[in-house]
């Protein structure tokens, strides 16, 4: 369920100076099928541009996110994975085992959270969920 997001659009409408390399490690966020950690980040901009370093990973990665461009995850291996931020909600599942993760929407999964906010007095105006698992068919 990858939604390629223009990062580098998202940094001219909020108004950021995108120098080279920060548009490069854009270009490879915009890309990225996964959820990249800074290390894969600076790994795969480096192979781009070497004269990119992880320090200049790490604080693009901070302005993007301090912007509201990406969004930080923690899906429990001690590692910040990051993705474009997007308005079309969606919730993840992580193999335990293999570090994967796949995203996914499901309206009864939805329409079930609204229904207990409703049930204990709230309206739900956003949550974020993150399911762990190991996969039943390891050929998937």
């Amino acid at each position: 369920m990858h939604r390629n997001i223009d990062i580098e659009r998202l940094c001219a409408d909020k108004g950021l100076r995108i120098t080279e390399q920060r548009k490069t490690i854009a270009r490879i966020l915009s890309e990225s099928e996964d959820h990249p950690d800074v290390e894969t980040l600076h790994e795969r901009a480096a192979a781009v541009d070497p004269r990119i370093s992880i320090a200049t990973v790490y604080r693009t990665v901070r302005l993007f996110e301090e912007a509201g461009i990406l969004e930080r995850h923690e899906f429990g291996d001690g590692r910040s994975r990051y993705e474009a931020a997007s308005d079309e909600h969606h919730d993840h599942l992580i193999d335990v085992e293999t570090g994967k993760v796949i995203e996914f929407v499901d309206e009864e999964l939805e329409l079930l959270q609204r229904r207990i906010a409703e049930k204990l007095g709230f309206r739900l105006v956003d949550h974020r969920m993150e399911l762990y698992g190991v996969a039943l068919d390891r050929n998937r």
